[in-house]
């Protein structure tokens, strides 16, 4: 899954002189408009480290994230995959034998520094084919003009929550707590909840484990006590999709939301004065956290695993981390960018969501089922909140379903 969605397609090179070593590589788009598009990080990056080496030229194609994972799929299907591709899941393609490990890439100090929850995500059978590229957690967002119409305070609780919406519907707010739901992001909403009650997709041995009692009681909260309650908005959830549930709260409709870092930029914009806490746990504090990162991996077809790894050590050098998490309001995978992040005054905003990412749980990105399960969490998890859904059903159906593609794995 990403972190963020993403503009038109883009494609283009880094400049580069005839080098002995022309190495490709396949990104995403983080950019929301021309003027930040990730073709212009990668270019200024390129030509920075091709001036240093000159027997080297990196060609970057950059593809919006509604493209890019099926161009590099076409391009390993047609037997010319790219030297790095950096997209939403690298599991198949590790499974396959056809990625370097990331100890044959880069330097021992580099990979050290990726925070390790996120290099364990990378991790098949105890080996490291995904590199971490960019990460957000996720925090409740809340609309402070309408708090204050309201006299409410921001919740830290469940019961708060729905109380909290409470006061905010009699106020008139046309989303009191927004519920996205819809394909878009299903899996990401659905996860937010079940690890705020201990739940979440996977048991603590890394097996599914959808259909527990901790899953099942969060979905029927937000069914009864949210939904049913009418306290989530004129859009059923099962047809709200997180970009419209963003685009909303930028335009003051929303009271409360589940939202990245991205969020910020797109409130501010519209002027709106927002606030962000922890996502409330039942009691208080969350269970666990949701984190997401997307992937960089390094396919062996090319055979350039010293140029491959010399060029990563780079891209992961702490200042390009920090410029890129800066550019594009992510939180950084590295520590030592993280530490930077949390010392700079500039960076106070992002600083909560750095600080989750240590101990967040992520989706299970190692498993090459994951892409099918996912899939099906985006298209029957909406349906259960609705007037005649049943979390406890649709969840053992998904967990059989799981199960049977695990064995299969």
């Amino acid at each position: 899954m990403a972190v963020v969605a993403t503009s038109s397609l883009l494609t283009g090179c880094g400049a580069g002189g005839s080098g002995d070593v022309t190495l490709r590589l396949v990104a995403a788009d983080y950019g929301d408009s021309e003027d930040n598009t990730s073709q212009k990080y990668w270019d200024a990056l390129t030509d920075a480290y091709e001036k240093d080496h000159p027997d080297v030229t990196v060609d970057v194609e950059v593809y919006s994230w509604e493209d890019v994972d099926a161009k590099v799929k076409a391009m390993v299907d047609a037997g010319d995959p790219p030297d790095m591709a950096q997209v939403g899941a690298y599991a198949d393609y590790a499974a396959a034998g056809q990625l370097y490990p990331v100890s044959q890439l880069l330097s021992v100090p580099v990979q050290a520094d990726f925070l390790g929850e996120m290099s364990r995500a990378g991790e098949v059978g105890g080996t490291q084919y995904g590199m971490p590229f960019a990460a957000s957690t996720r925090r409740l967002f809340y609309n402070k003009d309408l708090f204050a119409q309201a006299d409410i305070e921001p919740p830290k609780t469940w019961s708060q929550l729905v109380s909290d919406a409470r006061a905010l519907k009699a106020e008139g707010v046309t989303y009191p707590f927004a519920l996205p739901l819809g394909g878009e992001e299903a899996q990401a909403e659905t996860l937010i909840w079940m690890l705020s009650n201990g739940g979440g997709y996977t048991d603590n041995v890394g097996s599914y484990s959808l259909d527990t009692p901790q899953n099942v009681r969060a979905l029927d909260w937000l069914k009864n006590d949210l939904v049913g309650a009418g306290l989530t908005g004129p859009t059923a959830p099962a047809r709200l999709n997180r970009t419209p549930a963003f685009k909303a709260f930028a335009n003051g409709e929303v009271g409360m939301l589940s939202g990245h870092p991205t969020l910020m930029n797109m409130a501010k914009a519209k002027g709106v004065d927002y606030g962000d806490v922890a996502v409330p746990g039942p009691d208080g504090t969350p269970k666990s956290r949701m984190g997401v990162t997307d992937w960089m991996m390094a396919f062996k077809e090319g055979g350039h695993a010293k140029a491959v790894g010399a060029f990563l050590d780079y891209v992961y050098s702490e200042k390009n981390v920090l410029d890129f998490s800066r550019e594009y309001t992510v939180a950084p995978v590295t520590a030592s960018a993280s530490d930077a992040m949390r010392d700079a005054p500039q960076d106070k905003a992002l600083s909560p969501f750095i600080d989750e990412l240590a101990e967040a749980t992520y989706y299970p990105a190692n498993k090459t089922s994951w892409p099918v399960i996912s899939a099906e969490i985006k298209k029957q998890i909406g349906a259960t909140v609705g007037p005649n859904g049943s979390p406890a059903s649709v969840l053992g159906r998904i967990q059989n379903e799981a199960a049977a593609a695990e064995s299969a794995e």
